[in-house]
């Protein structure tokens, strides 16, 4: 099982983002997985911590990824889900680890690795 599960939503050429408050980098929404929690169901905890007021559609999983990031060495272990609609205000729950979330275009952001891999993968130059 993947140790964390992210969100990927584009809409109108901008994908749904949220910035970590401790390092300013823009990732995917998402995070950690509990014991004993599925991917899915850490992807759905996630959400509604990070963005509480956010109403996904249904959600399909895209990849599993396994490995270590060949620019930063990190190794990643993520079940990565899409979702074609999304609605509500983007209100931050989390406000201790996030402080913005926004529809941004994917390039010149200073995205986590594994962002930057989840970018490049589904939304190449």
């Amino acid at each position: 099982m993947a140790k964390s599960s992210k969100l990927v939503v584009a809409r109108k050429g901008r994908v749904l983002l949220v910035r970590r408050r401790r390092d300013k980098r823009w990732m995917f929404p998402g995070g950690r997985r509990r014991a004993g929690e599925s991917e899915r169901k850490c992807l759905h905890r996630e959400i509604m911590e990070e963005l509480p007021k956010l109403r996904l559609g249904e959600l399909r999983l895209w990849k599993e990824v396994n490995g270590k990031n060949r620019r930063s060495g990190r190794r990643m272990s993520d079940a990565i889900f899409l979702s074609k609609k999304a609605s509500g205000p983007l209100k931050i729950g989390d406000k201790k680890e996030l402080d913005r979330a926004e529809w941004r275009k994917p390039r010149g952001l200073k995205l986590t690795p594994t962002s930057r891999y989840i970018r490049d993968k589904l939304f190449p130059k």
